[in-house]
């Protein structure tokens, strides 16, 4: 089958292949497409559409001779399969100028949206041939861009993100999508660890990249006692801890570090550390780490108790998964976003490339039951801060806006939504 890899490493060698596509002579744009612009969380091929100033059919047979390549393929209407050594495998849509959005749209997909699309553009009398938009007398309509496509169709323009042929289509006929959230509408980010568990660097180091993005604020979120494996802090260590976010609040003009902690969902649905401890942070992340070979209906037993104590403010990761290596626990999602609607708790997109938990499928459903979304980095490095964006893609999936995300708030708001609760 096909190699099937994290977003994150097919965007690294998609950013290579495009490079190498754009060198040829006669390509004039080349831009990532399929399931890497449409932001996929795994990805099984990478597929791009070329811009070309010559015969498509002729750039696409030439592509071959690109450096690596095993074998390839070309079809009389300009798609190049390429098969390199190293198992990588690229689809190369290639188009004339005034053809090059629709070939854009087609290579994005997916398959189910991109029919539903042209389904739209022929009920209203257009016939959509290859790459070209065609009248009722066969006369070709221009589509300069996408956004020219779908408004032919008689659609709003739909991000790449939507293109999953979920419920977009009927929101697009009636102008009715969401106005997705975007990174610059986060003001702080709230789940990052420190080099008191198991991050590799300061708080203070942590605080400055944080700053250095553009954030008001970090939420220091170091596991709790229960995760020795993970350096877990005693309530000694919380306490000192404290004292130094206070001293480096009292220094930071502008910013601020917020307390709060990874604390460990325990066997029975207790949160780490006594009730007087967990008074004392901004806020309470809390998460599985250890199975104990917990049926699906006992960790959803055990979710929702936590849910219930009224310090919780975020449930991290909560599926538990491991992109490609490690499925997710079979929790009730449903009764989970029920019981965090009822008890004002924020569920987390974990921005890790390798969680990104809780699945983008479930988030419309959330967003429509009202339940709030935080987004996490879950950095254990100042590097790792930059996860923070894939978050977002899977939000943007997910239909979210700006106002359906808990650190799209002030970090006042953060400490107002935490305490709401208790």
């Amino acid at each position: 089958g096909l190699m099937q890899r994290l977003f994150i490493h097919a965007v690294i060698s998609a950013s290579q292949l495009v490079e190498a596509v754009r060198r040829h002579p006669d390509v004039t744009r080349a831009e990532v497409a399929g399931d890497i612009r449409r932001r996929l969380e795994v990805i099984s091929s990478v597929e791009i559409a070329a811009q070309c100033n010559g015969d498509p059919c002729e750039v696409a047979q030439s592509l071959g001779a690109i450096a690596g390549v095993r074998s390839a393929d070309a079809t009389p209407d300009g798609v190049a399969t390429l098969s390199f050594v190293d198992g990588e495998r690229l689809v190369v849509h290639c188009a004339t100028t005034e053809n090059f959005a629709i070939a854009l749209f087609r290579a994005t997909g997916n398959h189910a949206h991109v029919n539903e699309v042209i389904a739209e553009a022929e009920a209203r009398g257009l016939t959509v041939e290859g790459y070209r938009l065609l009248d009722k007398n066969g006369k070709r309509i221009p589509t300069p861009d996408e956004e020219a496509f779908y408004k032919a169709a008689g659609l709003q323009f739909i991000a790449p993100e939507l293109r999953e042929a979920r419920s977009e289509i009927a929101a697009a006929r009636t102008q009715s999508l969401p106005a997705l959230i975007e990174y610059g509408d986060l003001r702080g980010v709230l789940h990052c660890h420190t080099d008191y568990s198991d991050g590799t660097a300061t708080i203070e180091q942590m605080a400055n990249a944080a700053r250095d993005r553009g954030w008001e604020y970090i939420g220091i979120t170091d596991h709790s006692q229960a995760a020795h494996y993970a350096g877990g802090l005693k309530p000694d260590d919380v306490l000192r801890q404290h004292d130094e976010i206070d001293t480096l609040n009292a220094r930071l003009r502008g910013f601020r570090i917020l307390k709060g902690i990874e604390a460990d969902i325990l066997r029975d649905g207790r949160i780490d550390y006594d009730e007087k401890l967990l008074d004392r942070f901004d806020f309470v992340i809390g998460s599985i780490h250890a199975r104990f070979k917990q049926t699906g209906a006992q960790i959803t037993e055990r979710v929702l108790r936590a849910l219930d104590d009224p310090h919780l403010t975020i449930l991290a990761h909560p599926t538990g998964r491991l992109l490609l290596s490690r499925p997710p626990y079979d929790l009730d999602v449903e009764a989970v976003l029920s019981k965090a609607l009822e008890t004002g708790v924020a569920i987390e997109v974990n921005a890790d490339p390798h969680r990104l938990d809780l699945d983008w499928r479930y988030l419309h459903d959330a967003k429509l039951r009202g339940v709030k979304i935080e987004i996490g980095p879950d950095a254990h490095s100042p590097p790792g801060l930059d996860a923070t964006e894939f978050g977002v893609a899977m939000a943007r999936k997910g239909w979210l806006e700006a106002g359906d995300v808990l650190n799209t708030g002030s970090a006042e708001s953060i400490v107002e939504f935490a305490r709401k609760n208790r």
